[in-house]
């Protein structure tokens, strides 16, 4: 199992992923404005939901599960 993927997986990674989340859509509505910025603002759903919700959209292209759970019971 990849390390990065791994690391994404767990709470720390998961709580990483919530936090650049948030930061993305207050930079995206706050920062820059305007359309730019919506869609900066969209993006950082991504993220955001990824960590709230357990799932990781990069590990599928390692050849791990989507699920959070799956990919830390992989020994």
């Amino acid at each position: 199992m990849n390390p990065l993927i791994k690391f994404l997986a767990s709470s720390t990674g998961r709580g990483v992923r919530a936090v650049a989340g948030v930061a993305l859509l207050l930079w995206g509505m706050m920062g820059l404005g305007g359309t730019t910025g919506m869609v900066v603002a969209v993006i950082g759903l991504v993220p955001l939901l990824a960590g709230l919700f357990d799932f990781c959209v990069f590990a599928p292209l390692f050849g791990a599960p989507l699920s959070g759970p799956k990919i830390r019971a992989v020994k």
